[in-house]
């Protein structure tokens, strides 16, 4: 059983069955995209609308703003027997607006005894009773309330990314370890993972229907974030901890934060990650903090592709979030359309049709919902299922990125598993912080030479 479980969400596991790629060569492109197409139809129709029913299980959430609060609407959205018994956070504002919206809105009644406030919020949720944890803070404090979680023998949901440094990603990878041997379920926010197209049309290309992968895009190129300028009365750790996503050691910057979203799906489609990148980058026009606006990578992969990455928030510039792989037959944009050599469409995914007989735009369920009913059908069928690992890969990637942007240098993924790198500051509380607003500048500045003299003037005889 344990093995018939571990094949049935191999779509998702980190390690495509590359070498497949370049087998439809032997069998005749036609054959290929049929038993591909089948190969995808039936992938999806694993896919459950909503998990199964089983005995009550209690989630508690630890992070209370808009992403926490989406991600316990989508828990609840998973499936019957399913409640929010316990909230942590920072702050008493966002604490209080998340269980107001879950009162009205979900019937959720939180009791106050089990809203808790300050950075222990973590360990007295898990102390609630729960047997879930659901952890949307900022993702600096990601590895260390992971590995509080998994200690405690709860499963586990986590935003992505997991970590904003080296330090923090190899913790993440060695938790998920220790979640495995605990037969622990661990979720996290890489929604395309679980998302029906995107699984689709990677069986496509597993199976080989666009041949030997050669080269990939990947973007995210949108506007600026919210920002928050710090108020009267507040003190550095309130003003970072609510304009977080501004601020390199709480975020990981937006190569990190937002971008690891294309950055997974590269590495999931190619069945690899990065070993070295080279990349550049800057700020514009960001307002607070001390990120870049923009990044621009190349990197090359375990067995020699390149991979530009380019991820961008300014406004009023071009968007585009997609990504882009290429193969010696062909190439897909990855979500849910294959392309031939001549840019016509080979294969595109099948939405059906919605309950009037129309034809579906979207994917039947959302993929943020789905990410939980997958998570509460592995608890409740006692299945493994573990995407800490891969998503503290694609977020390891993305700091090599931005490391290189900073610095101007060549990073290696060998000196990432190495590097002693560690942000933020060294005492959590609510006071000064010793990080100031400083922007990286790669390379070295030029030498300036000291001017030369004029020529001296020659004497007339």
């Amino acid at each position: 059983m344990q093995q018939e479980a571990k094949e049935s969400l191999s779509r998702r596991g980190f390690i495509g069955a590359v070498g497949a790629l370049g087998a439809a060569g032997a069998f005749g492109a036609a054959s290929a995209k049929s038993d591909a197409a089948k190969a995808a139809a039936s992938e999806t129709e694993k896919f459950l609308d909503i998990a199964p029913d089983g005995k009550p299980l209690k989630a508690g959430l630890v992070g209370c703003g808009g992403r926490g609060t989406g991600a316990a609407q989508n828990f609840l959205n998973a499936g019957p027997n399913l409640k929010i018994t316990a909230l942590g956070d920072v702050f008493q504002d966002r604490l209080d607006s998340c269980r107001k919206s879950l009162t009205e809105e979900r019937k959720q009644e939180i009791p106050e005894a089990n809203c808790f406030l300050g950075f222990d919020a973590v360990e007295r949720v898990i102390d609630s009773g729960v047997d879930i944890v659901l952890l949307a803070t900022p993702p600096f404090f990601r590895p260390e309330q992971f590995a509080a979680c998994v200690k405690a023998g709860k499963h586990v949901f986590m935003e992505k990314p997991v970590a904003v440094d080296p330090v923090g990603a190899r913790s993440i990878m060695e938790t998920a370890d220790k979640a495995d041997a605990a037969g622990l379920v661990v979720a996290t926010g890489t929604q395309r993972r679980s998302q029906r197209d995107y699984v689709a049309t990677y069986e496509m290309i597993r199976k080989g229907a666009i041949g030997d992968i050669v080269a990939a895009n990947c973007y995210w190129n949108g506007g600026q974030l919210w920002y928050r300028t710090k108020q009267p009365g507040w003190t550095d750790m309130e003003a970072m901890i609510r304009d977080w996503v501004n601020w390199c050691w709480l975020s990981g910057d937006h190569i990190v934060e937002q971008h690891v979203h294309n950055l997974d799906v590269i590495n999931w489609f190619t069945g690899s990650h990065p070993a070295k990148a080279v990349g550049m980058g800057g700020r514009a026009r960001r307002v607070t903090g001390d990120q870049f606006d923009f990044f621009s990578i190349d990197f090359t992969y375990e067995n020699g592709i390149h991979v530009h990455s380019m991820c961008r928030q300014i406004d009023g510039c071009v968007n585009n979030v997609s990504e882009m792989i290429r193969g010696t037959r062909g190439w897909t944009n990855c979500d849910n359309t294959i392309f031939g050599p001549d840019g016509a469409k080979a294969w595109s995914f099948d939405y059906g049709k919605d309950d009037r007989g129309r034809p579906r735009k979207n994917v039947k369920v959302s993929p943020y919902d789905q990410e939980h009913i997958e998570l509460v059908t592995a608890i409740r069928t006692n299945k493994p299922f573990n995407h800490a690992k891969n998503t503290a890969i694609a977020t390891m990637a993305a700091i090599m990125g931005r490391i290189s942007s900073y610095t101007g240098k060549e990073v290696t993924w060998d000196e990432m598993m190495k590097s002693d790198l560690k942000l933020g500051p060294k005492k959590l509380e609510m006071g000064p912080v010793d990080i100031k607003a400083v922007v990286p500048v790669p390379g070295k500045a030029k030498e300036s030479k000291p001017a030369s003299k004029p020529a001296a003037k020659k004497k007339a005889k």
